[in-house]
């Protein structure tokens, strides 16, 4: 539905919050440097106040020092020695901001893995909204599901017709 710039009503085809968290949380998981597997990160607050985002990458940025490499079990040239998921790094940063993280929700474009499940629930997040659940199977994501069912933490998937969220920095220009 186009917008009429003389009308009196407010458009109708704009972005639902949970849209506009998850396509925050997919466009931060566009820094991700990781070649396989881009994960974001979106903390709202419960005004649906922007807390915190983050994506995953190497500690402070370094993707030189570090391998990008996996499957290596056992040899420091695996990046899961190294990563640091988009969960623990939106925690990071709101927590620097002195930021009170209860009854927040995340946005996640991933399951969070087991660890990242801890650090959410000591963070006192209430609701996790994620978007694949890809390693359902893993250890690690039974791990994490258990933590937040044991924890009353409430896991969601992410569920919308709208799965293409369209930015077009140029619009301004034409309308």
């Amino acid at each position: 539905m186009a917008h009429q710039g003389n009308s009196n009503q407010p458009r109708q085809d704009y972005l639902k919050w949970e849209d506009y968290f998850m396509g925050l949380a997919g466009l931060a998981a566009m820094r991700s440097k990781d070649p396989v597997t881009q994960v974001g990160a979106c903390i709202v607050g419960p005004d649906n106040s922007i807390v915190s985002v983050g994506y995953n990458g190497m500690p402070n940025g370094d993707d030189k020092s570090f391998s990008w490499g996996k499957g290596f079990e056992n040899n420091l040239e695996n990046k899961h020695l190294f990563v640091c998921h988009a969960e623990r790094n939106a925690l990071n940063y709101a927590r620097a901001n002195s930021t009170d993280l209860k009854l927040c929700t995340m946005y996640v474009i991933l399951y969070p893995c087991n660890e990242c499940a801890k650090a959410i629930a000591q963070a006192g997040i209430k609701k996790v909204v994620y978007y694949s659940n890809k390693h359902e199977k893993k250890v690690e994501t039974i791990a994490a599901r258990r933590i937040f069912e044991n924890l009353g933490i409430s896991i969601e998937p992410y569920t919308t017709p709208n799965k293409i969220i369209v930015i077009d920095l140029d619009k301004i220009n034409r309308t």
